[in-house]
């Protein structure tokens, strides 16, 4: 007892020196006797190391100060994480933020158990940061664009710390990723990428604006070679673009997104013509997205919007049961879909198109200060409900700040969100909807909404959703239709739904697809994966 008396009195000078009479006094007060000084040193410094660290202070307290990476015992769980920080670059995390050999020379040579003490708490810290990369991501989506409003479900310290301290470590590590095909798959796409950047690139860039079938010369010649080393051809492919590089063109255009009519257009050359290195970000973009959504549950049966892909699907069990084409927002600031999660619980039928008031101030009002009788399909009215009187108004007194009115279509066949709408409430107050603009769905870039989701088959999308509940779906959803009023289904078990935008996505059979980055969010979330430290190899030769 007097040589702990002593010991205490070693640390009263310390900057966290209260934290640590705290806990000497614990020790003290319950295991009298059984606390060497070494013992005391190693404690303390573990204790002056994670002041203000709650979590961790309170996962070591909860454990009596116990280490976790620093007695004999512990060399495998140590061993463990220092080679999977070593392979963080396999999930594409930046390379070298932790100095595993320091680490490994430091625990070769602890010289004290103060030493120690430190060691343990750096080990920790290292730790944390690396399973909160692998499982969470390591860039901040709200803080690249506007439109990433996507939640992350971040693990918290404890229950790392206690995963890590189990009796099985290395299983926990393999549990941090996102356990998806897909994220497996665009794993797989990464290392191949990899040593293809790293061979010389899929070649010459194709020098032509468009080719064609019956076409001849040089850039028919970079157009097979290159289709040759993507895979889309045999090497005994001719110098002729006959029908052998028109299949491959085809196929190229399926995997793209691009509408497959073998011709190798504008659209189609500038897609072959990307390098595999942008692919490859493309691909590390899209782990680190997964890791954004990993620990959401997606739900057995939800609904998967693809901003880029422009469609939306179902997916039942893992499997896509039913799909459409869709209509995003536009590529401008106030415009764009955003991505997050949340739950369908019902759909509107007959809806009424309640004008949003940025809608109605930024284009409707100037309208209205021309013509009063502009935009006659919509109703506007004041804040009692009472209709105003377009004539006897004077619109020019009004500005986007004080315009005291609001807008409103009616149900019709004619109405902006067509005859259906589908809710998920949200503060973006974004939904998926019918339209009656179908020639929209034709275009191969459909980006032209207000940021709402426009579906290209709305009726068979309820159907679709409302089997589940119902043996006649159709004559559900079309009692409902009749009443050319609004009304609402409910959903009797709400459905996820997941607005995302992956410009690299695996198919059903883990072929990597691609799409155009319309926003630009995925170059954003790239550049700001290389600020944080994440090399791309270059193309040698």
């Amino acid at each position: 007892m007097r040589q702990e008396r002593r010991s205490i009195g070693i640390f009263r000078g310390t900057a966290s020196g209260l934290a640590v009479l705290a806990v000497a006094a614990a020790l003290i007060g319950t295991q009298a006797g059984a606390i060497t000084p070494a013992d005391l040193a190693f404690r303390q410094a573990v204790s002056e190391e994670v002041t203000g660290k709650d979590a961790v202070a309170a996962f070591y307290k909860a454990r009596d100060y116990a280490p976790i990476w620093t007695s004999a015992a512990d060399a495998a769980r140590r061993g463990a994480v220092l080679d999977a920080m070593e392979r963080a670059g396999e999930h594409g995390l930046p390379d070298g933020v932790h100095d595993v050999a320091a680490l490994r020379a430091a625990f070769a040579n602890v010289a004290s158990e103060r030493q120690r003490g430190r060691l343990e708490a750096e080990m920790t810290e290292a730790y944390l940061a690396y399973a909160h990369d692998v499982s969470t991501g390591f860039v901040t989506p709200s803080k690249i664009d506007a439109g990433l409003v996507r939640e992350v479900p971040v693990k918290a310290p404890g229950y790392l710390l206690a995963g890590i301290a189990g009796t099985d470590p290395a299983a926990f590590l393999r549990s941090l990723p996102p356990h998806m095909p897909q994220y497996d798959a665009l794993r797989r796409a990464r290392f191949d990428l990899a040593a293809t950047v790293t061979a010389g690139g899929w070649g010459a860039e194709v020098p032509a604006r468009d080719l064609g079938p019956g076409d001849t010369g040089e850039a028919v010649v970079a157009l097979r070679d290159r289709l040759i080393r993507m895979g889309y051809l045999g090497r005994t492919a001719s110098a002729v673009y006959d029908s052998d590089i028109q299949k491959a063109v085809q196929a190229f255009q399926i995997d793209h997104g691009i509408t497959p009519d073998g011709v190798a257009g504008k659209g189609t050359i500038a897609e072959i013509n990307v390098g595999a290195a942008d692919r490859l970000g493309a691909v590390l973009v899209a782990m680190e997205r997964l890791r954004w959504m990993n620990g959401l549950p997606l739900g057995k049966r939800h609904v998967w919007v693809n901003l880029p892909d422009f469609t939306a699907k179902i997916v039942d069990d893992g499997k896509v049961t039913f799909e459409t084409v869709s209509v995003i927002g536009m590529d401008q600031n106030d415009r764009r879909s955003p991505e997050f999660s949340d739950q369908m619980e019902f759909m509107v039928v007959n809806p009424t198109w309640n004008v949003p008031r940025s809608i109605t101030v930024k284009e409707y009002l100037p309208m209205l200060q021309k013509n009063p009788r502009a935009a006659g399909h919509l109703k506007i009215v004041d804040r009692r409900g009472r209709v105003v009187d377009r004539d006897a108004t004077d619109f020019t007194q009004f500005t986007e700040r004080n315009f005291p009115f609001s807008m409103s279509q009616p149900p019709s066949d004619g109405n902006a969100l067509g005859l259906v709408k589908f809710m998920f409430p949200n503060k973006w107050n974004i939904y998926l909807h019918d339209t009656p603009s179908k020639s929209l769905f034709q275009k191969e870039v459909r980006a032209f909404s207000h940021g709402c989701i426009r579906l290209g088959q709305p009726f068979d999308f309820a159907y679709a959703l409302l089997a589940p509940q119902t043996d006649d779906p159709r004559g559900l959803f079309k009692q409902h239709l009749d009443t050319r009023s609004e009304n609402t289904i409910k959903l009797e078990t709400p459905v996820p739904v997941h607005l995302v935008y992956f410009t690299a996505f695996p198919d059903a059979r883990g072929r990597i697809e691609y799409r155009r980055d319309i926003y630009g969010r995925d170059r954003r979330i790239l550049d700001a994966m290389k600020a944080a430290g994440v090399v791309l190899p270059e193309v040698q030769g």
